[in-house]
């Protein structure tokens, strides 16, 4: 019998008229602002910097009176005091993994978790019990691929853990063991396509595919279409950070990310920490309910707006309108952040550059990120400096580049070290 991948909730609480869900996340907010400002010396000096106690912190609203917590202030935070900057609350015990991303920025990863948010984007996307689902994200040092497989768990789906590359080892496990959800970016699926029909094969008649759930990288919706039309299935996305997890998902009717419940998402000005109504472009500042490791008025640092219009679904929270840019310099490219200090540190290896910078730019609906470097002397030996770029490069970014050279003067001074040239429909 065919599965309504349609319609449904995976928590009542996603129907929830507005102010019983005002009621919700409020109590959930008490109850993580008491515990962070208790346990979290990091939260508790942030609070006593403005004059605040956990008793001003009573609903969403309240937080406005906090200020923001950069990812940038996170570095240096866990640096000042390894390995998490004072923000977790319980001892080693307590942890089960940590994970290392850019930065390097170090989350833990909870002994029994507990928080369901992908799990309510999965089953918006479409994923029901029962389910075989790939989880074709990285499990090397990074989170997502394990917060996915912990969500498809409580979806009640099966999980295979594929990771990343291995393509054609992938088409066959899809085919051999009916695959029917996946959870990929979207340049991964469309790579997919184009090497199953290479192979031989259909990839809508001979593989099993009914829903794709996506993120980590932008998605055109024309390449939504690509792989609707390839696959015959249902392509929807979601955001999220690995600090805090996710933090907006698509519904079947595709109109907007909803808010999960269970934690509190903001959209504020970048420069004064106010937050901004519909429609209102800001930075996202994320709030979770996370009692091992409680981030509270985190910035994203990715720009977005939202809409409060009812969905025809039935989810009851405001939705993200899509991720418009960065507040700073840090990009997204192959579902990685590059920072400008990593473009720095990729440079230092290398005296001869006199100037360099990272472009990232779209191809046949991939990411091309290429290392721009002018040199002080035109007689270096360019072959194996390019050599030493890319294993820097895949060292350091953890991304496969192109290097070019580029004549003296072509790279300005106070340019970007990272130049974004992608363009998205």
């Amino acid at each position: 019998m065919a599965k309504d991948r349609k319609r449904g909730f995976f928590k009542p609480e996603e129907q929830l008229k507005p102010e019983a869900l005002a009621a919700y996340q409020n109590g959930r907010l008490r109850e993580i602002v008491a515990l962070a400002y208790g346990q979290a010396p990091a939260f508790r000096k942030i609070m006593d910097s403005v004059g605040a106690g956990p008793g001003d912190i009573r609903r969403a609203e309240d937080l406005a009176g906090l200020p923001v917590t950069e990812k940038a202030d996170l570095v240096q935070l866990q640096a000042a005091d390894p390995p998490f900057g004072g923000f977790v609350t319980q001892d080693y015990s307590q942890i089960r993994r940590v994970f290392a991303s850019p930065g390097p920025i170090y989350e833990p990863w909870p002994l029994k978790p507990e928080d369901d948010r992908w799990a309510q984007g999965l089953f918006g996307a479409g994923f029901r019990a029962g389910d075989r689902g790939a989880v074709a994200f990285a499990f090397q040092l990074t989170p997502f691929g394990f917060m996915l497989d912990a969500a498809l768990s409580m979806v009640g789906a099966v999980s295979l853990p594929t990771g990343v590359g291995n393509t054609e080892l992938q088409i066959d496990i899809f085919k051999t063991l009916g695959v029917e959800a996946v959870c990929a970016t979207p340049s991964f699926l469309n790579t997919v396509a184009q090497r199953a029909r290479e192979m031989g094969l259909d990839p809508a008649g001979d593989l099993n595919l009914q829903a794709a759930f996506v993120a980590a990288e932008m998605l055109p919706e024309s390449l939504r279409q690509s792989l609707e039309s390839d696959f015959g299935m249902t392509v929807r996305q979601a955001y999220g950070t690995a600090d805090v997890g996710c933090l907006g998902y698509e519904c079947y009717h595709k109109d907007g990310m909803h808010f999960p419940v269970d934690c509190i998402v903001e959209i504020v000005d970048p420069d004064t920490g106010k937050r901004l109504g519909p429609g209102q472009v800001g930075e996202v500042v994320a709030t979770n309910f996370d009692p091992l490791y409680p981030l509270i008025r985190f910035g994203t640092g990715d720009l977005s707006s939202y809409v409060e219009e009812p969905c025809p679904c039935g989810r009851t929270t405001a939705r993200l309108t899509g991720i418009k840019g960065r507040v700073d310099q840090v990009t997204k490219v192959k579902g990685m952040f590059i920072h400008p200090g990593q473009v720095d540190q990729v440079a230092a290896k290398f005296p001869a550059l006199s100037a360099y910078r990272v472009v990232v730019t779209r191809a046949d609906q991939r990411d091309v990120m290429t290392f721009q470097a002018e040199l002080k002397d035109d007689s270096a030996d360019t072959k194996e400096m390019e050599s030493g770029l890319k294993a820097a490069m895949a060292d350091i970014l953890r991304l496969k580049g192109e290097v070019e050279f580029v004549a003296q003067g072509t790279i300005p001074d106070g340019s970007k070290k990272v130049d974004d040239r992608r363009v998205w429909d």
